[in-house]
Order: C-alpha cells, then structure tokens, then sequence
C-alpha cells in the first residue's frame, strides 16, 4: 500500500495552543524535551510548558487533577487510572509511545560480590541470571538474615513486572524471596549508595549514575529480559482527548518528529546536553550522554530505541503483555472481557495513524502483534511499504500472542 500523506493546509487547527505537559527526569522524556526545546511543539503552533514531577504518584495526581494536559506516562498506569485501581477513576488513552526499552536492574557492589560467589557461573553468562540471587537468598535464610530489599519504581509500572519477570526466570519467588520497595526513580542511585536498598529496576540515567559512582553494579538491561518492549507513553485523558482531537493530533505529530530525530546517534548527544543544561535533569552532562548515546548491546545499561522499528506505535499487545503480567502474580482481578474493552479504550492506533498520515510516516496495518516470537530483525507490511521491525524476544524463549481477542 502506499497511501498519500495529508497537505498540511488540510490539517485541522488545534483548538487550544497552550499546553502543560508532565514528564520525569528520565532519558526517556527526551521526545518532550526535543519537541519543546528544537521547535517542533512551535512548528506545530503549539505553546507547550514542561512541569517537571519527581515521582510517578506526583504526575498521576496531575493528570487526575486536570492540572495537566498530557503526560508521559508509564504503559499500565492509563489502564490503572481507567480501571480505577490507581488514585481517582479517570479515564485515560495513549496513542503514542515515546520509546522501547531503557530501562536496567542494578545491585549493590556488595551484593554483585555475593552473587560472584555463590554462583560464578550464572554470573558469567549473558545475560546474567537470577539464578545467583537465588543462590544468595537461600544463603541468607539459612543464615537468618533480613531479605533483600529491591525497588522497581511504581506499582503500575513495566520496571515492576521486568524486574519480576527476570526474578522468576532464575528461581526467585518476589514475594517471598525479597522485600519489594516502591521508589521515585530519582531516589534509587542514592538510597543504594546509603545501604537502604540491595538493588532496584529504573529507568536511565539512574543505572549509569550508580556504576560511575562506584556504588553499584548494572545486571541486565531491559531489552535482554524483552527485546524492544514498550517503556514509556504519552497519554491524555480521555475526555480532553475528545474535547480537543485537533490539539491532541498536533501533539502527536510534534512527538513523531522529536521522535525521529533523537534516532540519530550525534542528535542523541545533543538532547543529553539539552535535557541537562536546561535543567530537566539534575546529574552530569557526561552521564546523561553515555547511556543516551549507545545504540547497541554493547553495554548493559538501558538503551532507549526512540523511533525505528515502528518504536511510536501504540501496539495493544504491549499493554496486554503487562496486563498478563499483572494477572500472573494476582495484582489484576478483572474478566477478559472488560479488560478487552478497557484496552480498546486505552490504547488508540487509530489516533496514531492520523497523526501519521499528516506526516507521511509508514505504519502497521494491525493493531496487535505476536510477542516473543522473532530472535531476529523481521519485516512487517506497512501503510507505506514494508516496516524493518527489531527482535521482540523474551527472556527463556516464551512466546505471548498478543493477538486481538474477540
């Protein structure tokens, strides 16, 4: 298929040109620190702020509270808020995401020494396995110390079930195994550093700050544990989302091209420098652009793919990943088919497409993909031709359909 792109002159006009976005001081908030400070939130007559929150907790409340307009969010907390599991029942959607991956799972240098010990040969492989935390968990029970205490940073959060996910493939039961903390990502680094925490799931730059200070040890990134998973999203509530279609569309598409600049490796140094120097981030310039510049497996830290691989595409089966995932370890109690429901309503391709036919950009013609499914680079048929598309795998081979259910 190759459908025309949309003449700008037919682009509806936004209703509304000044906008309060929420963000967290994460390398993946770079699509919004671009779209503002490189002029595309302008190109696109919008006047956009960035209110800068501390915590996922702080920027759920403003987005329930009306105080903002949009936010980037986490995958699951739009179907929290929704579902009405998350603060005030409020209805939210997505019909973009910022990025795949980035996230890691860094310990404690003393328990990265514990687990050399107990198990060398599960630290030597790649990726490195829980199975040596297993091993030091057994050895401390038997002992009769404390549990170890870990931290992902939100409830409804992908770190949460990442962490769990990577846990469990190595033996350890999270619930009975460990002391499961919730921490603001901007805590974590610090809270390891002081011997309140043995080790922690976040976002970058948080793992980087914690190896170049010396005060811990990065495991495994995310993409080992699901290649080019989801990890952030811009979401709206529904209602502004109906009241303002236009203005919403034109976020997306100031989000698109941000997007699609940050792919540039030399550009990506620039947003480190931008998201720092313009205060966004409070930590070195140098350790924003090392985990912001790597575009390899290279390093274990958690690298973020900004738009490739139809990175932007709000896929269903993502969010239906996590939900199984919550579902697994009974944090979800709800029928399929309201949670079928709820995922129509979250998550909005449809909206997606808009945005991307204004922009002549190509996207998938289904909404919902197999997960786990291909170890390689693969290709997908695309409104403009075909869709290089990245490895989805999981870690320990599973496969996850992912397909629309009926």
């Amino acid at each position: 298929m190759n459908e025309p792109q949309t003449p700008r002159s037919e682009w509806p006009l936004p209703e509304r040109d000044t906008l309060t976005l929420g963000m967290l001081p994460l390398n993946d908030a770079a699509p919004l620190v671009v779209a503002l400070e490189r002029g595309f939130f302008a190109t696109h007559g919008l006047d956009v702020s960035l209110h800068v929150e501390s915590s996922w907790a702080g920027l759920r409340d403003g987005m329930q509270l009306g105080l903002l307009d949009g936010a980037q969010m986490l995958p699951l907390m739009p179907l929290a808020s929704t579902l009405g599991l998350d603060g005030r029942s409020t209805p939210m959607l997505s019909a973009l995401t910022l990025n795949l991956g980035g996230n890691a799972i860094t310990v404690s240098n003393a328990l990265y020494a514990s687990m050399q010990a107990a198990d060398p040969e599960a630290m030597a492989q790649s990726p490195i396995s829980a199975r040596a935390l297993a091993a030091v968990v057994r050895q401390r029970r038997a002992a009769g110390e404390s549990a170890l205490r870990f931290a992902s940073v939100y409830p409804f959060s992908s770190h949460r079930y990442q962490l769990r996910y990577w846990l469990a493939e190595g033996g350890v039961d999270p619930d009975r195994d460990l002391e499961l903390r919730v921490v603001p990502p901007p805590l974590v680094a610090e809270q390891l550093e002081a011997g309140w925490l043995d080790g922690y799931c976040v976002g970058e730059p948080w793992n980087t700050l914690a190896a170049r200070r010396d005060s811990g040890r990065v495991l495994i990134g995310s993409h080992a544990i699901w290649q080019h998973g989801q990890e952030k999203v811009f979401a709206v509530r529904e209602a502004w989302a109906d009241a303002y279609p236009a203005t919403h569309r034109a976020v997306l598409r100031a989000l698109l091209e941000a997007c699609a600049w940050l792919d540039a490796p030399a550009q990506r140094v620039e947003a480190a420098r931008l998201m720092c120097e313009k205060g966004y981030l409070d930590v070195p310039p140098t350790v924003v652009e090392e985990s912001m510049a790597a575009e390899s497996g290279s390093v274990p830290h958690g690298v973020s793919v900004f738009h490739r691989h139809a990175a932007n595409f709000p896929w269903r089966s993502h969010l239906r990943w996590y939900a199984e995932q919550m579902r697994r370890w009974q944090h979800l109690d709800v029928a399929t088919p309201a949670l079928e429901d709820c995922l129509s309503r979250c998550v909005r391709p449809d909206l997606f497409r808009e945005a991307a036919d204004d922009l002549g950009l190509s996207y998938p013609l289904v909404d919902a993909k197999s997960e786990g499914e291909h170890a390689t680079e693969w290709s997908l048929e695309g409104s403009r031709g075909a869709i290089a598309m990245g490895s989805d795998q999981l870690l320990g081979g599973g496969c996850f359909s992912g397909r629309d259910r009926g």
